[in-house]
């Protein structure tokens, strides 16, 4: 990792008093929280965003899954689809269609019509920044206006986690199998693989 994991000792009241908050609801300091407590009041918001979009968002819990994967998959966040590939399965999310996203390839979501919506909605917020009134209409026709809010705000939530794992090169699990086949550490290595 680029910077200092602090100690729990060397910590600063405000610090330890969020570092035991995130153990409480996590388990752990892992991941990004490892960068965020070095900015005690950033990490508070973006905990209790990231609690909220994980935990009590109003898009069904398959959904909140693919939804980091995605984001991982297009920030190249290998830490985030490591720690997460098996939570969406559970959830209801097709291994097959998860393997496919990892290289690039197009998922297949069977008769789940929630989750192709969302995949090409988020495909097509990811690659080209905007949304189509197509893309719109069919996500309308699916989820309320406050899962539509949501869908953002999972996207937004996941893709500045991404930016902070790469970014500050947290460490990557070291008993998982690298996902993407264009990544390897925190790098490219095959650019060529990546969607245009």
């Amino acid at each position: 990792m680029r910077l200092d994991v602090t100690p729990y000792e060397d910590m600063t009241d405000r610090q330890r008093e969020l570092a035991d908050r995130i153990i409480a609801k996590r388990g752990k300091i892992g991941g990004p929280f490892k960068v965020w407590l070095h900015s005690p009041e950033l990490c508070e918001r973006t905990e209790s965003l990231g609690a909220f979009v994980r935990f009590d968002c109003s898009m069904p819990a398959r959904i909140r899954e693919y939804s980091l994967l995605v984001a991982a998959r297009y920030f190249d966040a290998q830490f985030s689809w490591n720690a997460h590939y098996e939570k969406a399965i559970q959830t209801g999310v097709p291994a097959a269609a998860i393997d496919a996203l990892a290289t690039w390839g197009e998922p297949d979501f069977g008769d789940d019509a929630e989750l192709q919506a969302f995949h090409d909605f988020a495909v097509e917020l990811l690659t080209t920044h905007f949304v189509s009134d197509a893309t719109f209409a069919r996500l309308r026709e699916l989820f309320t206006d406050q899962q539509l809010v949501d869908a953002i705000g999972l996207l937004g939530n996941y893709t500045m986690l991404s930016m902070c794992l790469n970014t500050f090169q947290v460490d990557l699990q070291p008993d998982r199998t690298p996902p993407f086949p264009d990544v390897r550490g925190h790098a490219k290595v095959d650019a060529a693989k990546a969607p245009k």
